[in-house]
Formats: structure tokens, C-alpha cells, sequence
């Protein structure tokens, strides 16, 4: 496909890095004379390590510009705006009117030109002067960026601009900022140190004692007690990273239920400690009998826990269920659940239909068998519901599937439901990812009772990001993948499939950088991992392309294209 039209770009006689910037927003689609539709995140800590180091300056800052036709906007490590201040209340306005708002994402693919979004491609300091601005609407600004690089793992902690009407304008500025950014950083470094000892004192006051189940999660940093360290694997710990990750910026506790890869039933407090970006769990153990369960419950153990009490008193009542899932959501296995024991007499939608006769469904219940299961029920014709209906008031116990919402049933198959007033409902999978190293733990004997494996953390993580769209089903059909390859020693990351691999890479990324992600990755596979002809085929410089890469933790594993098959003993 040939590239965009940047005639207008040669026209313009801009400086080489401005020019550059303004291909790369060309070549992202952005187009210069669009309406920048910012849709600011309501997620924004303002209490993170960035924020705290950058109070105090942005402050100072504010004082000295009193006044003045000068802003100061503080973006994160993904160049959201998170802090703003302003000499004078016009600027805030202007800045309003423009979409410059608290949560703004500032990429040169959502932007373009600017020395938010250029600062934070290049990692060096960047002026964008009027005329320079790729969005037409931000030509009536000049600003002055530079990025806030961490004195300790040399990542970009985020960008700090000023900025001001075009007419304002004054190369005094850049020294000005660079200042505040080196102050920043040198506050950051501070704050890492005091971040650590503020987490490890609130690790040891909530674990005090030792009897308290007491783990704290941050970039890099895992603690935990005594009593947690007996009542976690390192499969529990995956798990509880990830939801610590999926947490929203609160400032109060969240509570969440997770059973264990034991089996167990706990309930997790996460507390956010302000200012260090780590989390504390505290774990505490339900401590109550689980609901007896009949045997082929015991057999099939990737039903939802919740569900296995509901289906030994159902399937004592013999009265109708509805049991409403998705597809691969384990409708099936509950039927025979509910029916352990006894003759069942299948009806398929499907082939009802095919058969076109509504006397067969009376003439199977009429030969007696003690469950009736109807599959796809919300298939089924009117006339067939409505027979189906009739007879569930039978001496015939009915198991009626159906993975249509009963909110979507249409109105015969809606009067179905409501006569089977014992219900079960299952859970897609992707609501149950603290469930998922218990679910392989379970999956994997059967699969493949020779197997000695284990599914390292990283590996569970994977698992538990993918969005499972095909459920139990697929998550089955990936680990019997998974295994026909690796029967022994440590399945990693790299032994997955490319599309999980990359869901866990992708969890935490905004649409634009998914988007960008998966770009990279594709361009990245089609030159064999080669980063030269891949950033040509990009339209980027290499140097660009590393630290896209860097930014968007991509690593060699996600580069190829099908999963590691090495030879392994017992595979």
C-alpha cells in the first residue's frame, strides 16, 4: 500500500525533527485538519510516585508564573495528562476548549505533533513552536517539553511541559524546564528510596505478629508473611498480581473472593499504600464447610464452585432447571451432574428441527426416562418450545440448556424459562480468572495423565489475561496444545500460544497502544525478528522502533509465530 500523501509535510520547511514527528502522525492516520477527540481516563492516581515527586515543583512553578500566559502540564510513563497548573485562568479555558484535560492521552498517533507526544517518542527535549503543531487546532500554542527519565532503572517516568500562547514564546523556556524536570527526577530518585521504606513499614504493621496472612505486590517487589507464604503457591501469587493490576485507583479497601490452587475458599483485602505504588492483600480464610457435592461433581471439577451446591439440591427436587451459559461454559457436564444416576434422553435443537415433528418431543417423554435434557432450547421453533413447556409438569425431570441471555429470549422460549424456576447460571470464563491455575491444575491429569509439568507464574498470568471467547472449551483445547509439545519440566510463557502470549503483554496497554502492539509484533514476524527491515517496512527509524519496543514490553518470545516445540522427555 503506498504511503500516505506528505507532499504538504515538504511544503511546510519544518526543522528535521518536527518533520519527522509530522510523518509519523501522517503514517499513524491522523490527519492534520481532524478534530482531536480526547477521551480523558477517569483512572488517574493522584497519588502515584510521580505525582508526589511532582507536587512540590509543579507548585513552586506555579508561584513563579503568577500571572503570566504560562501552563505547566505534568503526563505519566503513558502520556496521559495527570497534573495541570495555570498563571492565569484564560490559559485553563484555552486549554480546555483544546481537550488538554486531566486523563488526555498526548501519543503523536492521538496528537501528533506536540512536546508532550514528541518528547515522550524522541526521550530527549523537544520545542513545538505555533505553525510546528501537526492538529491544526493546537497551532495557537507554543510549548516546551522534556522527559522525566528514572535515575535508577532508566525508564521514562513521564514528560513535563510548559506551554503558552504562540505569541509568547521565548527559548528561555527550555532551560526553565530542564531545571524542573532534573529537580523532578532527582525527587523521584528520593521517593523510590522512601517508597520501599514506606512499603515494607506498612508490610510489617499489617503482618505484625506473624499469625496474619500478609502479602504486598509492587513493580519488582514481592513480600510476604509467614502464615501466607503456607497458604500460597506461587500459581495463588500470579493471581493475586493480577488483580492487584486490575484494581481501579481507590483510596478505600477492596474486597474480592479467590479460591486457592488448594482448593480453599479466602477472602482478599487489597489496601493501595499511598505514594510507593504497591498494594497490600491481606488473606483470610473463610473457615466454612463446602456444600457436599455428588460424585460426578468430585469428577468434573471445572464447574464454578458456586454452582455445586445448587446442583445436588436441584437434582434431589427434581423439578426443571434452566441452565443458562455460554458456549464451553460447562453446560453440558452440569446437566450430567444434575442427572448422575439416572436415564437421560437427550433432545438436541437442532435435530428437532431437522425432524420438523412436534409429537416427538411427547413421545420420548412419553418412554419414561428419568431426565429429559433439551440442548439449545432458544433454537428451537415455537411450536416445539410450547410442547416442551407443556410437559415440563410431567413425571419427567426436564434439563433445559440454552447459551442466549434470558433477558434476549425471544417470547415463547421466554415463557419456557420462567417455568423452570430452578435456574443455574454460569459464568464465562474470562469472570473467572482467579479460578484459572486451579482449572489447569484440574485440566491436565486428564488431558495428559503422564504429564509432569508445571505452569510457571508467568504462565498462569498469560492464562488469566486471554479474554477465553471460547471458555472451557478453548482453554482445554489450548493446554492439550500446550502439552502435546512439553509433558515435562517448566511450561513458560514461550510454550504458549502467540495470541496468549500477547494478551498478557497487552493487559495494561490503552487501545491506541494495543494497537500499536500488535503492529510492531506483526511487522516483526513478517521479517523473520529482523528490527532493520521491520522499521523500514514501519516507516520509522530503528532507533524509534527500539524504544516503541522497549516502551511496550515487547520481547523476542512475542516475535514468533507459532509455539516452541523442542523436544522435551516424555513429549
Amino acid at each position: 500500500m503506498p504511503d500516505p500523501d506528505d507532499s504538504f509535510i515538504t511544503e511546510a520547511r519544518l526543522r528535521p525533527e518536527i518533520s519527522q514527528s509530522w510523518r509519523r502522525s501522517l503514517l499513524s492516520g491522523l490527519r492534520p485538519d481532524a478534530g482531536v477527540r480526547l477521551e480523558p481516563s477517569v483512572d488517574i492516581d493522584q497519588r502515584g510516585r510521580l505525582q508526589v515527586a511532582a507536587t512540590p515543583v509543579l507548585d513552586q512553578l506555579a508561584l513563579e508564573l503568577a500571572d503570566t500566559g504560562f501552563g505547566i502540564l505534568l503526563a505519566d510513563s503513558r502520556a496521559r495528562i495527570v497534573a495541570r497548573r495555570f498563571g492565569e485562568r484564560r490559559l485553563e479555558t484555552a486549554f480546555d476548549r483544546a481537550g488538554i484535560a486531566i486523563g488526555s492521552l498526548f501519543l503523536e498517533e492521538t496528537t501528533g505533533t506536540n512536546s508532550i507526544a514528541t518528547a515522550f517518542e524522541l526521550r530527549r527535549g523537544c520545542t513545538v513552536l505555533g505553525e510546528e503543531h501537526y492538529i491544526e487546532s493546537f497551532k495557537g500554542f507554543s510549548c516546551y517539553g522534556h522527559p522525566l527519565i528514572s535515575r535508577v532503572t532508566g525508564r521514562l517516568e513521564g514528560v513535563l511541559d510548559i506551554s503558552c500562547p504562540a505569541q509568547l514564546a521565548n527559548p528561555l523556556l527550555g532551560p526553565f524546564l530542564a531545571r524542573a524536570a532534573r529537580e523532578i527526577e532527582a525527587r523521584l530518585l528520593r521517593g523510590a528510596r522512601e517508597a520501599e521504606h514506606r512499603l515494607l513499614t506498612s508490610y510489617q504493621a499489617a503482618a505484625a505478629g506473624g499469625r496474619r496472612a500478609v502479602a504486598a505486590f509492587a513493580e519488582g517487589v514481592v513480600m510476604a508473611s509467614a502464615t501466607a507464604m503456607e497458604l500460597l503457591d506461587p500459581c495463588d501469587h500470579a493471581v493475586l498480581r493480577g488483580m492487584a493490576a486490575d484494581l481501579p485507583a481507590r483510596d478505600h479497601p477492596v474486597r474480592r473472593k479467590m479460591e486457592l490452587s488448594s482448593g480453599r475458599a479466602v477472602s482478599v483485602t487489597f489496601r493501595a499504600v499511598p505514594g510507593t505504588g504497591g498494594v497490600l492483600a491481606e488473606i483470610t480464610d473463610e473457615a466454612r464447610p463446602r456444600p457436599r457435592v455428588p460424585r460426578a461433581r468430585e469428577r468434573m471439577t471445572w464447574i464454578p464452585a458456586e454452582a455445586a451446591g445448587d446442583i445436588e439440591n436441584h437434582r434431589l427436587a427434581r423439578r426443571p432447571v434452566l441452565v443458562c451459559g455460554e458456549s464451553g461454559t460447562g453446560r453440558t457436564t452440569t446437566a450430567a451432574a444434575l442427572a448422575e444416576g439416572q436415564a437421560v434422553r437427550r433432545l438436541d435443537a437442532v435435530e428437532l428441527l431437522r425432524a420438523g415433528d412436534v409429537d416427538l418431543v411427547r413421545r420420548v417423554a412419553a418412554k419414561g426416562p428419568d431426565v429429559v435434557v433439551v440442548e439449545d432450547v432458544h433454537l428451537l421453533s415455537p411450536p416445539l418450545v410450547t410442547q416442551v413447556a407443556r410437559l415440563l409438569s410431567a413425571e419427567t425431570v426436564w434439563t433445559v440448556l440454552t447459551s442466549a441471555p434470558v433477558a434476549d429470549l425471544a417470547p415463547e422460549h421466554a415463557a419456557l424459562a420462567a417455568r423452570c424456576l430452578a435456574r443455574i447460571e454460569l459464568p464465562p470464563l474470562r469472570a473467572r480468572r482467579e479460578e484459572v491455575p486451579s482449572l489447569v491444575r484440574s485440566f491436565v491429569p486428564r488431558l495428559h495423565p503422564q504429564a509432569r509439568v508445571r505452569f510457571t507464574p508467568q504462565a498462569l498470568e498469560a492464562l488469566a489475561a486471554h479474554p477465553w471467547p471460547g471458555n472451557l472449551h478453548e482453554l482445554r483445547e489450548v493446554l492439550r496444545q500446550v502439552l502435546e509439545h512439553r509433558s515435562a519440566g517448566d511450561i513458560t510463557r514461550t510454550d504458549l500460544p502467540p495470541a496468549l502470549r500477547e494478551a498478557a503483554r497487552t493487559r495494561n496497554l490503552s487501545l491506541v497502544e494495543r494497537a500499536e502492539y500488535e503492529t510492531i509484533v506483526a511487522a516483526l514476524r513478517g521479517c523473520s525478528g529482523n528490527k532493520v527491515h521491520a522499521a523500514r517496512r514501519l516507516g520509522m527509524s530503528r532507533a524509534t522502533l527500539y524504544r516503541r519496543i522497549r516502551a511496550l514490553g515487547i520481547d523476542d518470545a512475542d516475535t514468533v509465530s507459532g509455539t516452541r516445540t523442542g523436544t522435551t522427555a516424555g513429549g
